[in-house]
């Protein structure tokens, strides 16, 4: 109950409008060019098809070429341009070309969205060092590599914003998450370093924003490494779309930490109260949500170092199969 009551206090006092972005902020969006890594899916593709709507440029990059080409062909139609540069964000060379190809096509970059990412689930101990490895270097070097190359453009234009995609466990790290969690915090650091390096040196209108959202319905949870024995969950989901809203209206009105809804709020002020009394409580719900209840599931790697074929949509229907679950074990029992 304490624990409740500190997550509502927090949303109350963080306030992060999360509705569809208004007039004024499309009217922003329009003309402007944006990279976004990690477009095939989840955040990334609702917010280039977003800013497609509002008549933006956007550079779509991920792995899966035929994907990234039916996302340009939804951002065509709606009225805005789209560019799809293949790129593995965890070699450089490829990250690079990605700027490249974006300068070379609309002259500039206005804002450098870092989307791509991997998880892992379960026990530390149990999960290959090299899945370990490879998490480790699409998260976090290939967020480096991507504001770097985001950064330098950047600094030639005097202006730009780069949008970094943290989580609620850039604070409140969650059992059974370790290396992704330390991955997240890692990724709060950096842009945290980033906009006071940016300060010093004179770069006013540079803009770095770590977005942090709670656990979201994206195809993130099937996309997962998983060696927990459960199918990928979490407890109490958002939609998709309260990122996406966030994440574009952070393009245009950029504030240097944004976490995400109510429930991400809530978990950042009771960890600065009780760190490790939130950390136990949100521990206990992960155990209960990936270890206790969590239909069945077999080892695998997952997406983590080959593309796989499924979820390609922003909403991926994780939150509707757990209630329909939960349903059939009432009626079980």
């Amino acid at each position: 109950m304490v624990a409740w009551l500190l997550l509502l206090l927090g949303g109350w006092l963080g306030g992060c409008a999360t509705s569809k972005p208004g007039a004024a902020v499309r009217q922003q969006v329009q003309g402007k060019t944006y990279v976004i890594v990690g477009a095939s899916s989840g955040f990334g593709r609702g917010m280039a098809e977003q800013l497609g709507a509002m008549k933006a440029n956007v550079v779509l990059a991920a792995r899966r070429t035929e994907v990234l080409e039916e996302v340009a062909g939804n951002i065509r139609a709606a009225g805005g341009q789209a560019l799809v540069v293949t790129t593995d964000i965890s070699q450089p060379e490829q990250v690079q070309r990605l700027a490249d190809a974006a300068l070379q096509q609309f002259g500039r970059v206005d804002v450098w969205v870092n989307d791509a990412g991997v998880g892992g689930i379960g026990r530390f101990w149990e999960i290959p060092l090299a899945d370990y490895s490879r998490l480790i270097d699409v998260n976090l070097k290939g967020v480096v590599y991507g504001s770097q190359a985001a950064i330098r453009i950047f600094q030639k234009q005097s202006s730009g914003t780069l949008l970094n995609l943290g989580s609620v466990e850039s604070k409140v790290p969650l059992a059974y998450h370790a290396v992704y969690a330390a991955t997240k915090g890692a990724i709060r650091n950096l842009d945290q370093a980033l906009n006071q390096e940016l300060r010093l040196q004179g770069y006013q209108n540079i803009k770095v924003v770590t977005i942090e959202p709670w656990a979201v319905d994206t195809p993130f949870w099937g996309h997962a490494a998983n060696y927990s024995g459960g199918t990928p969950r979490m407890a109490a989901m958002d939609p998709p779309s309260k990122v996406v809203n966030a994440m574009v209206r952070s393009s245009v009105r950029p504030r240097q930490e944004l976490p995400v809804g109510w429930k991400a709020r809530g978990a950042s002020f009771s960890h600065q109260l009780l760190p490790h009394f939130t950390e136990r409580i949100s521990a206990n719900v992960a155990h209960r949500y990936q270890i206790k209840t969590a239909p069945p599931a077999p080892a695998t790697p997952s997406s983590l170092y080959q593309p796989v074929p499924t979820g390609q949509g922003v909403d991926d229907g994780v939150k509707k199969r757990i209630k329909q679950e939960n349903r059939q074990r009432k009626q079980q029992n």
